[in-house]
């Protein structure tokens, strides 16, 4: 069983950044998918980014250019940078790992591991 904690997340000013990190216990991320998404009240959890295990990555349309995401698998994590971040983007950032055989990677079905979130809110 794996286990994922999220940390990093916090209040920063529009136009900043933050770096969310994703530890994990339980299982060796490398062979995952591993995913970052968001939820904001009253709206569907959507995704952000994900990278494969040979590294290969994805990403929104909305945040291509602005977000990377990596991983240390030296350090058992994944991580997400954030830059230039936006208020729309306020909501809570969940990391996710599946079964690197599922191909739908913007999918919350392909995940089946998530932690338990950390909040991100950009102001204005």
């Amino acid at each position: 069983q794996v286990q994922l904690v999220e940390s990093g997340g916090g209040l920063v000013q529009a136009g900043g950044s933050l770096r969310l990190s994703c530890a994990a216990s339980g299982g060796t991320l490398r062979i995952y998918t591993m995913g970052w998404f968001r939820q904001a009240p009253g709206k569907e959890r959507e995704f952000v980014a994900a990278i494969g295990w040979s590294d290969s990555t994805l990403y929104a349309d909305s945040v291509k250019g602005r977000f990377t995401i990596s991983r240390d698998n030296t350090k058992n994590t994944v991580n997400l940078q954030m830059n230039t971040l936006k208020p729309e983007e306020t909501a809570v950032y969940y990391c996710a790992a599946g079964p690197y055989i599922r191909t739908a990677w913007g999918e919350v079905k392909t995940y089946d591991y998530w932690g338990q979130g950390t909040q991100v809110t950009v102001s204005s």
